[in-house]
């Protein structure tokens, strides 16, 4: 092995064309410049999932410094290099400086094992400077690795952040890709136009962060309002009122949720053909993003279900409790995972019940159970079917096979049908004579509801059944045509002619 630098944390990878020294080396950071993300965030993420306890070791080790707690944070932290959002422009600008003899160095702040990972996987560097569990990389001390490393030869730097800048003060040529507001003040202050590299296209910071907080998923809130129908206060305005109240702190709760679950999930997002395009997963939207905002959301979210009463808040608190644990456990647990999200949209229905003040009935939660378990299992289909089309065995991140997707349709749509016999039922009962004037008019829904499942699940089967169905109902004419039917249905039973 070629012998180390001054420097414990910088290293070349060969020793030889010694030569190539003597022109002017380039030296690339790794975060938000190389890579559309952030190492330590995402290690420490990648952490969580399988330790709920790193936030609070990471308290822990927090006193010894950052370096102590990057090395900390690193340990066992297992990721793929080759899923990770690269800068096409700054791979190709390494390529034309090899291209010219002149070495290439990888100089992050980011650990070394995660820095030596992906230099080792794009094969592209000549050698590393990194942090370690004495000294972190940044700044000042980069600086002074790169000049140590460089032996007063001149040298062209690549950064994009505040931090890169006592480098690029001392560096022949500077570099700047996707700079952030300080850093894009200090090259508009330097004489000469600055160098900055063109970016990958990638959606504006806004709409990423719209995207992110998945405002369509809001539909699926709707449900809130489902009691308001079911104990007939429609034209309560206080009813109306509290279940708006409701839709918009479980909305906000639910983008808060989002925000985590896409940020947990970032390596299952990277694998699959069309969520690599998250905000997260892409790099469009920085994790510092999500770890800011998603508390903020919480707060709001739960400080407006306080207008509400308690028992809406804790419907709310048990929404984000199992939301969490289907985030980090319960999302890769055969069957427990349907049973899970079946259970998160029920809970939906009970809150919108605590917010008006209306007790559930056993059919409404009944029927809830058995549609949302069917369109729970139709969801995890619709991941196979499409796992399969790209020539996979299994759903990243989920504990289902692509050879079990008869045993889910058939399991999901005899659940699917099962809610439709609760229906039956519910409308040969005592309860629909006292709450109907005209309850023979209900049987309707019975056929209108077969013919809905049975066109979902064929367009599953098709393997255009691309997001969640409830959000696909929402947004689907066919579906809302049949809900207006369905309305109509509802209040001719109810008024008649």
């Amino acid at each position: 092995m070629p012998p180390r630098s001054s420097c414990d944390a910088a290293y070349r990878f060969g020793s030889e064309k010694v030569y190539r020294m003597r022109q002017m080396p380039l030296f690339v950071d790794l975060d938000g410049t190389l890579i559309r993300t952030d190492m330590l965030y995402e290690s420490f993420l990648g952490r969580l999932r399988h330790d709920l306890l790193i936030p609070f070791k990471a308290l822990i080790w927090l006193p010894a410094g950052k370096a102590a707690l990057k090395s900390r944070i690193a340990e066992g932290f297992e990721f793929a290099p080759e899923l990770l959002p690269y800068n096409a422009s700054v791979i190709s600008h390494i390529r034309a400086a090899r291209d010219e003899g002149r070495l290439v160095y990888l100089a992050t702040a980011s650990h070394k094992s995660i820095a030596e990972r992906i230099a080792a996987h794009l094969g592209l560097f000549d050698g590393v400077i990194a942090s370690d569990a004495h000294e972190n990389m940044a700044g000042r001390s980069k600086l002074e690795a790169i000049v140590a490393l460089a032996q007063g030869v001149p040298f062209e730097y690549v950064g994009n952040s505040t931090a890169d800048i006592p480098v690029w003060e001392k560096a022949a040529t500077v570099t700047a890709v996707a700079p952030d507001a300080a850093a894009s003040r200090w090259l508009q202050s330097q004489p000469g136009p600055p160098h900055v590299l063109p970016v990958d296209p990638l959606p504006s910071a806004p709409r990423a962060a719209i995207k992110a907080l998945r405002l369509h998923q809001w539909l699926k809130n709707l449900l809130i309002f489902l009691p308001v129908v079911a104990a007939h206060k429609l034209f309560s305005p206080a009813a109306l009122v509290a279940s708006a109240v409701a839709f918009i702190a479980f909305g906000l709760c639910a983008s808060a949720v989002y925000l985590i679950n896409d940020m947990v999930d970032l390596a299952a997002d990277r694998n699959h053909l069309k969520k690599r395009n998250r905000p997260f997963a892409s790099g469009a939207l920085p994790l510092s993003f999500g770890f800011s905002l998603a508390p903020v959301l919480f707060l709001v979210a739960f400080a407006i279900g306080l207008l509400l009463p308690p028992q809406f808040v804790a419907m709310l608190l048990a929404y984000v409790a199992i939301t969490f644990a289907y985030s980090f456990v319960l999302k890769r647990k055969l069957a427990i995972d349907v049973l899970a999200l079946a259970g998160l949209y029920t809970m939906r229905i009970l809150a919108g019940a605590a917010a008006i003040a209306v007790v559930p009935s056993f059919w409404l939660l009944a029927f809830s159970m058995f549609i949302f378990f069917g369109l729970a299992l139709m969801k995890r289909f619709a991941e196979l079917s499409a796992a399969g089309a790209q020539g996979k065995t299994a759903a990243a991140g989920r504990n289902y096979q692509v050879a079990d997707m008869p045993v889910v349709m058939a399991t999901g749509i005899a659940s699917c049908f099962m809610s439709v016999l609760v229906l039956a039922l519910y409308i040969n009962s005592p309860d629909v004579a006292k709450l109907y004037r005209h309850p023979s008019w209900i049987w309707l829904l019975c056929p209108l509801l077969l013919y809905w499942i049975t066109r979902v699940w064929a367009l599953a089967q098709r393997g255009l059944m691309d997001e969640d169905p409830v959000v696909f109902a929402a947004r689907d004419r066919v579906s809302l045509v049949l809900a207006g039917i369905g309305a109509v249905i509802v209040v001719l039973s109810t008024r008649g002619f």
